[in-house]
Formats: structure tokens, C-alpha cells, sequence
């Protein structure tokens, strides 16, 4: 393994989470997740709420977009590191299956990481973008 893969670092961390996803390997990323994270999509967003334990945030989460969404991918740009606090400026990806509408979203991602697991996430995100693709 290399120092990267087992790297408790927040912004490694946070890393991991990023191309687990973008592989669409659950598994790795829910090693990524706390037993007791708080993961936090914004109101307005078409899976808005407050999701916990790693199979929670997969399945009603990751497992959602892919099932609404073709190639659905967040792009890790720049992070900005504060302690245990990781801010990381993004954008999404994806075609919407039912509309065939493509979308290129900005947007903000708040992680909180405590020894070496993602205990929060938020979301920042214009939704008004990603709903208008998901409609005809």
C-alpha cells in the first residue's frame, strides 16, 4: 500500500472519497466514512437531507445518482485546509437519463475529518441547475 492509501491526513482523506466515487467503488467509499457521519445534501437538491452510517450515504446517495444520472461525477478542484475542516471547490458531471440534459455545476463541499474518517459532509450547490436538467 502506499502512504497516500493509508494516509489519516484530512485532505487525503477527503481525496480517497473523491475517486472512490469517481470509480464507483462503494466499498472504498465507505471506508472513507465514519460508523457515524452526517452526510448533508443542501435543501433544494433532488436528494436533499441528512443521510447516516456509510451504507446509508452510499445507498441513498451514491446508488441514487447513478440509478437517475449517466457518468455522474464531482471533480475535486482546489482545497482549502483547516485542521480537521476540508473545503473543497468542485464541480459535477453528468448526463440525466431520463432528459438526456447534460449539467457542468459548481460547486462547494464541507468535509469534517477525525482520525482518519469523514465525520460531516455538506453540500453547497446550485440546485436550480441540477433540477432544470432533470426536467423535460
Amino acid at each position: 500500500m502506499t502512504e497516500f492509501a493509508t494516509s489519516v491526513a484530512p485532505a487525503d482523506v477527503v481525496r480517497r472519497q473523491y475517486l472512490a466515487s469517481a470509480a464507483g467503488d462503494l466499498e472504498a467509499l465507505r471506508a472513507t466514512l465514519a460508523p457515524d457521519v452526517e452526510w448533508t445534501e443542501m435543501a433544494g437538491f433532488p436528494l436533499a437531507g441528512t443521510y447516516r452510517t456509510p451504507h446509508g450515504v452510499t445507498t441513498h446517495v451514491m446508488e441514487r445518482l447513478g440509478a437517475d444520472w449517466d457518468d455522474w461525477t464531482a471533480h475535486d478542484d482546489i482545497y482549502v485546509v483547516d485542521g480537521e475542516n476540508v473545503v473543497v471547490l468542485a464541480r459535477y458531471s453528468a448526463v440525466n437519463k431520463a432528459t438526456g440534459k447534460a449539467i457542468g455545476v459548481r460547486v462547494a463541499h464541507h468535509f469534517v475529518v477525525r482520525g482518519g474518517l469523514i465525520v460531516r459532509f455538506e453540500q453547497f450547490v446550485d440546485t436550480a441547475l441540477v433540477r432544470d436538467a432533470m426536467t423535460g
